[in-house]
């Protein structure tokens, strides 16, 4: 297939408080790695350009990556070969000027009708660390938008969530659009806490002239989304939420 722009909306709520909810716009690519497609000329693969995404930012250690190689060695590992050998794209945040902070990318196993088969969410925090979440059914059969795709939670992502409870995902992939919907939640004795996220938005080709539009609306890219996570962190502390210092991150690289 040939590369395609998201033109996301991405929206936060904080489940228990202090209360704090915030929607941003934000720019992914939705690409099939090993495809060779003709790119826009502002696009590359493992290249340099004013847009590009690269094999060493997904699939394993962060920043150094192995790609979808490494992403169906994941699926054999877990007991999949069949999706292993399924098509395999990449939804994520694209480097731009050459920086990159990608939050969560995706890794979705497709079948030949179409059919969402598997997803690798790829989760990065701002300490440096990375940990991926598999959701597939456990006899492989397809990921309906209705479905909930369970996972407890392992990894130290935001400062202001402890590492306790558990995630479910949701996820549509359409001809026309993309979704995703996560919701950590644990149990406290003042009830539950957690956080609700959603990434979503319609798909169209990945252009020059719609790159140089979205470098103009948002120039800094993902330095954009850094500086908005910092922002949300600090309006986070000012109302008075229990700051957590890092934890060493699981030394497996899968959940």
């Amino acid at each position: 297939m040939k590369p395609e722009l998201i033109r996301a909306k991405t929206w936060h709520k904080r489940i228990g408080g202090p209360a704090n909810a915030f929607t941003y716009s934000v720019d992914y690519v939705l690409l099939e790695p090993e495809a060779p497609s003709a790119l826009p000329w502002l696009f590359a693969v493992n290249g340099r350009n004013l847009t590009s995404v690269r094999d060493r930012d997904h699939g394993g250690p962060r920043g150094q990556g192995q790609g979808v190689d490494w992403a169906r060695a994941a699926l054999r590992g877990r007991g999949h070969p069949d999706l292993a050998r399924m098509q395999m794209l990449l939804l994520a945040q694209p480097r731009l000027a050459g920086f990159l902070f990608d939050p969560v990318s995706f890794w979705l196993c497709v079948d030949g009708e179409g059919a969402l088969r598997a997803v690798i969410a790829e989760v990065n925090n701002t300490f440096g660390d990375r940990h991926s979440y598999l959701c597939v059914h456990a006899d492989g059969r397809p990921i309906r938008p209705e479905d909930e795709l369970t996972a407890a939670k392992v990894f130290h992502v935001s400062p202001f969530q402890d590492i306790a409870g558990g995630y479910t995902f949701r996820f549509r992939l359409s001809e026309g659009a993309v979704a995703v919907h996560i919701r950590h939640e644990r149990d406290t004795p003042d009830g539950p806490r957690g956080l609700i996220a959603t990434l979503g938005g319609p798909r169209v080709p990945l252009t020059s002239p719609r790159i140089l539009g979205s470098a103009l609306r948002r120039p800094f890219g993902s330095l954009r989304v850094l500086a908005l996570i910092y922002g949300q962190a600090l309006k986070l502390r000012l109302k008075g939420a229990r700051y957590r210092p890092r934890p060493e991150p699981p030394q497996r690289e899968l959940t």
